[in-house]
């Protein structure tokens, strides 16, 4: 974001969203090894959380997008910023209950809200100046995103994961008073900090209802993101490039999303590093550190480096990767699955900004195309964890990489501007 773009002010202003989301979403990864031990669950039902997360997506995103076109970005904002201030509000009943399923309703409502947030401030990030540095613009804001998920499993050990979380085995050996007074316990230590975030979540909303963004119009859109005219371009279904962008978008947040769902876990496997949970939850900030980093280089490297090269060329190192932590074990195979926040950094904006070139006026429409297929957050995670408990939790990371061989063939390739046409398809 240069000082050159008259919306500087606006762009300074937004990554504060960026933040808050990537702040409360990364606290699922501390959650999980917590309700996980709490509710005495498996790797499959723990899975729920982020399914019931990142369910949201597919249903939310398109009311939210029609929300905005009827409306404008920043109805959007506040009003997804509240909604996701009343879903941080039912984990304090649901921990007061110890009922798992109200932690999966709040869970869903929470995701609702950032959903609202997405459709939002994505698309319009992307608007607020030149065409040609849109990638760049989005993966800097993305930039603060990942200083969220870089600062949330810090402070989400500290608070949430004080007490020692024990083992199926330790939890089986106590008798019904000992269990129901550690349950209790734990559930508490939940409370605090969500009522922090949905007090938080709510001031910024209060701002955003106070200050005024730019309204860009509809003109300013279609001429900031010339659309590719052809015959039977009636919607953005009929852009290869975007559809394929899609599906980009679900297999990244699903890599994504299960790495993060299953580092403390894995972290804690003995021939792995045989760290506890709370030991194990510090590391998580490099996995999202990494990340953070990786999108403040990115974004001026991508003034030099075409964003289709920078994305394959990461998606193959994140590959690499995962087969070492897969196979590996020790330093090499913790370091090995840390270390792919790095390349993570610029897949998200960098995929969503090649799937947006040349939809013009279906612009709205591919938005809600884009955060619709962030559903991979729901589904592959769910799928690992059923992995997991078939064939052991280090096997079960050939999901994410299969996840990134796809998007290094997207970023060579699929990403290319194309076109779907009644009577066939045509390049360009």
């Amino acid at each position: 974001m240069s000082s050159k773009n008259p919306y500087f002010g606006s762009l300074s202003i937004l990554t504060s969203l960026f933040f808050m989301w990537g702040f409360v979403t990364c606290l699922n990864d501390i959650l999980i090894p917590h309700l996980k031990s709490l509710f005495i669950l498996n790797y499959t039902q723990v899975m729920l959380v982020q399914f019931c997360f990142f369910a949201a997506y597919p249903i939310v995103s398109v009311p939210s997008g029609y929300f905005v076109e009827r409306f404008n970005y920043q109805a959007g904002i506040i009003t997804g910023l509240t909604l996701a201030s009343i879903g941080c509000l039912l984990f304090y009943p649901a921990a007061e209950l110890l009922c798992y399923p109200l932690f999966l309703a709040a869970f869903f409502v929470l995701a609702s809200g950032i959903t609202l947030l997405q459709v939002s401030a994505n698309p319009y990030v992307t608007i607020l100046g030149q065409p040609e540095t849109a990638s760049g613009r989005l993966t800097l804001t993305q930039a603060f995103n990942s200083l969220g998920t870089t600062l949330a499993p810090y402070f989400g050990g500290l608070l949430i994961l004080t007490i020692p979380v024990k083992t199926i085995d330790e939890l089986k050996s106590l008798n019904a008073e000992a269990l129901a007074a550690y349950q209790s316990t734990q559930a508490k230590l939940v409370q605090l900090p969500y009522l922090g975030l949905a007090g938080t979540l709510l001031l910024i909303a209060l701002i955003f209802a106070w200050i005024k963004l730019p309204n860009i119009a509809p003109a300013v859109i279609e001429r900031n993101n010339t659309e590719l005219q052809v015959n039977g371009n009636k919607n953005a279904w009929h852009y290869r490039h975007l559809i394929l962008g899609a599906l980009g978008i679900f297999v990244y947040v699903g890599a994504e999303v299960a790495i993060g769902s299953f580092l403390i876990s894995y972290l804690g496997e003995p021939h792995v590093a045989g760290l506890s949970a709370q030991a194990a939850s510090k590391y998580v900030s490099f996995y999202w550190g990494g990340a953070m980093l990786g999108r403040f280089v990115g974004a001026p490297l991508m003034q030099y480096i075409s964003a289709g090269k920078l994305l394959t060329f990461n998606a193959l190192s994140a590959t690499l990767l995962v087969l070492i932590a897969m196979l590996g074990s020790g330093l090499i195979a913790m370091w090995s699955l840390l270390a792919i926040g790095l390349f993570n950094s610029i897949m998200f904006p960098t995929i969503f900004s090649l799937a947006f070139n040349g939809l013009g006026k279906h612009t709205g429409q591919g938005s809600g195309i884009l955060c619709t297929a962030i559903v991979g957050g729901a589904i592959l995670p769910a799928i690992q964890g059923v992995f997991a408990d078939r064939i052991g939790l280090q096997l079960a990371f050939f999901i994410p990489a299969l996840c990134y061989c796809y998007i290094a063939y997207y970023g060579w390739r699929g990403s290319r501007l194309n076109i779907f046409y009644q009577t066939g398809e045509r390049e360009r």
